[in-house]
């Protein structure tokens, strides 16, 4: 039995919400800690705050199913993905590019390896959507919207979503999305 969506439109979907929110923020704060604990030497701690992040992560990813904040077809959020990931890349690298000519090499050198890992991420996605080819080609909504940021494609009728609603890739409002079928 899935639990998708389960809380949406409850009372309980806004505690849903405050607790994905939460443990995605916990993801971040560990792995910073992680960080943080290998350049003061303290090695021994950096597995344990991994471990929390890790743990954060999948609690975030309960929630947000929980509260059914990505469509459970997820096959169009697969291709947007690889899409924005395959981009990713770039504005990635062209960020390093900018930290480096501001003096921080250390920093670019590193926002160089995440760079290539979006890129990498975009490999897998598409990968994905090679493995299962017949997902994909499910029947298209009538309607389609795009987030005017990230390119994300939400299919059906965006003003059925709640007010308070955002793209689940860049946090872009609905009213911000265009329909373009």
């Amino acid at each position: 039995m899935s639990i998708y969506g389960q809380t949406k439109g409850t009372e309980l979907e806004a505690m849903a919400k405050t607790m994905m929110q939460g443990e995605a923020n916990g993801t971040m704060m560990y792995y910073a800690l992680a960080r943080l604990a290998k350049e003061q030497g303290y090695e021994d701690l950096v597995p344990l705050f991994i471990e929390a992040a890790n743990q954060e992560a999948v609690h975030a990813g309960f929630y947000a199913v929980l509260n059914g904040k990505y469509p459970q077809d997820f096959w169009g959020l697969v291709k947007t993905l690889q899409k924005a990931e395959t981009n990713g890349e770039a504005q990635v690298k062209a960020m390093a590019d900018k930290v480096r000519a501001a003096g921080f090499a250390e920093a670019a050198d590193e926002m160089e390896v995440f760079a290539k890992q979006e890129g990498h991420h975009g490999e897998l996605m598409a990968e994905i959507l090679a493995r299962y080819p017949q997902a994909e080609k499910k029947e298209k909504a009538k309607k389609v919207y795009v987030c005017p940021v990230c390119g994300y494609e939400y299919e059906g009728d965006i003003n059925s979503e709640s007010d308070d609603w955002v793209c689940p890739l860049c946090g872009q409002s609905k009213s911000a999305f265009k329909e373009v079928k």
